[in-house]
């Protein structure tokens, strides 16, 4: 049930749906302070949104979880400013609020984030019919081209691959998600979700499910082959401990499944010690690249 005492029907496109939970954090999970901040209605028809983007959109949870953030922040913004419903609903407040999120230096990418959620909301709403006119319209969004990841020139992938200490089982996974990562071009949360069953190192190819629920799969080269296989011979039972894990890749102390930051922390360390800005964005766009430069057969 929502915020109000009695469930409402919501029509998405004409279709009478009952009300549904959406997405089971809370708001002050993800960093907006509490339900009470925003609008009971505008926090609705957000609701509702966050439905259609799950629902018939199919977007990542990831995804999914950054736009409510991003239209949350928002409503706090109106409801600061004494907005009710979608009243408060502007061009202008949009503007105002952007403004707010560069002045309290919010990154290029943030920004870009946030507009898109808002533009994607407006949209919804004017097709809904529940506003006149879309406000979001040819709202520019900040100029990306810059503020794309760096990408790394071969050398200095070869360079990162070289990191981990092999010695260790530590070095040993991390040279194996590395490699993985540069073979396959994963997303970090699909690398994370591999199991047994997703991988075939005898044929040399793994699946996954990516976005929007869609199974793909994708060859692995010599290198990441060889590394996944000394990691699961040498590595992983180290790092297991005699628990169990249908996970590839495991954290050092728990024996669980490895972790987002887990991830993006090592891969950082690492570009550190090359004195370079490294995260795994950085290396999917490497990746990108480097297949344009040599073709399918990257290693």
């Amino acid at each position: 049930m929502r915020l109000n005492d009695k469930p409402r029907k919501v029509i998405r496109r004409g279709v009478h749906c009952a009300p549904q939970k959406i997405i089971g954090k809370g708001v002050a999970h993800i960093g907006v302070t509490g339900a009470e901040a925003v609008d009971r209605l505008l926090r609705e028809y957000i609701d509702d949104f966050i439905y259609y983007l799950q629902v018939e959109k199919g977007l990542a949870a990831n995804t999914v979880v950054s736009y409510r953030f991003d239209l949350l922040s928002y409503a706090v913004f109106l409801k600061e400013s004494g907005s009710r419903g979608l009243q408060g609903l502007t061009r202008e407040s949009l503007l105002e609020h952007l403004l707010r999120m560069k002045e309290g230096k919010k990154s290029p990418a943030t920004m870009a984030r946030a507009i898109v959620a808002l533009k994607s909301f407006c949209a919804y709403l004017a097709a809904e019919k529940l506003l006149d006119k879309d406000p979001a319209l040819n709202l520019d969004s900040p100029k990306l081209a810059q503020y794309y990841p760096h990408v790394l020139t071969q050398e200095q992938m070869e360079r990162l691959l070289q990191q981990p200490d092999l010695s260790t089982p530590i070095g040993k996974r991390d040279r194996a998600m590395l490699e993985v990562l540069y073979a396959s071009g994963l997303r970090v949360s699909e690398l994370l979700g591999l199991a047994f069953t997703d991988v075939n190192l005898e044929l040399g190819y793994l699946s996954c499910i990516g976005k929007g629920g869609k199974e793909r799969v994708t060859p692995l080269g010599r290198a990441a082959i060889e590394a996944a296989e000394d990691y699961l011979r040498y590595g992983r039972p180290a790092l297991l401990k005699g628990k169990s894990s249908n996970f590839i890749f495991l954290n050092g102390r728990k024996s669980g499944k490895m972790t987002r930051q887990g991830c993006w922390k090592f891969i950082r360390a690492y570009g550190k010690g090359m004195g370079l800005e490294i995260t795994p964005h950085t290396m999917r766009h490497s990746v990108a690249t480097h297949l344009l430069e040599n073709g399918a057969d990257l290693r």
